[in-house]
């Protein structure tokens, strides 16, 4: 999956329907009843709910891309549109044929939590803070940031786990002699 511009021209073919033009004209043109509102994850509101709409644009042979591949695989647009404003995203989208929506939807959310992460190594590990010369001093303060980060998500995992609860060893009832 990858986030497209609005102006990004998408094309079918092979199928019973044609379609043709930019995303955003692709969008405007769809019947209301493509689209499903559906979430893509939990957010810190409860469910993060859009309506999406899906359409394939062409069915291909996976093996001719990429010998890791097998099967008829589909080339699609995934479309997001925000429920308080209409505001539109766009996604081109390549999964095996028959894939449903709703796990489209799925991967899509987990893209949050991808630039979460990155946005917050940026602001509290300095993953945009070098000015190197080489790809070796990159790829080095890279590595060494993205380490330091994970080290910092597993260390938060543990402080933010739930407690054991403790409980009072029973009382013993005392005898009397």
């Amino acid at each position: 999956m990858l986030g497209v511009a609005a102006n990004h021209v998408f094309r079918s073919w092979g199928k019973k329907q044609l379609i043709g033009g930019t995303a955003v004209k692709i969008a405007q043109n769809l019947p209301k009843s493509a689209w499903r509102r559906l979430s893509s994850g939990e957010g810190t509101k409860g469910p993060r709910l859009h309506d999406w709409a899906y359409l394939e644009l062409a069915d291909l042979d996976a093996a001719e891309y990429s010998s890791a591949l097998t099967g008829e695989w589909t080339r699609g647009l995934l479309i997001r549109r925000s429920i308080a404003d209409g505001a539109l995203a766009f996604f081109s989208t390549w999964c095996p044929r028959g894939t449903p929506r709703k796990k489209l939807v799925s991967v899509e959310g987990h893209r949050w939590a991808i630039e979460d992460s990155f946005e917050t190594a940026k602001n509290e590990l300095g993953l945009d803070h070098n000015e190197t010369r080489s790809w070796h001093g990159w790829h080095r303060h890279v590595s060494l940031v993205m380490l330091a980060f994970a080290m910092m998500a597993a260390i938060r995992h543990h402080a933010n786990a739930v407690p054991l609860k403790k409980t009072l060893p029973h009382p013993q009832k005392r005898r009397r002699f």
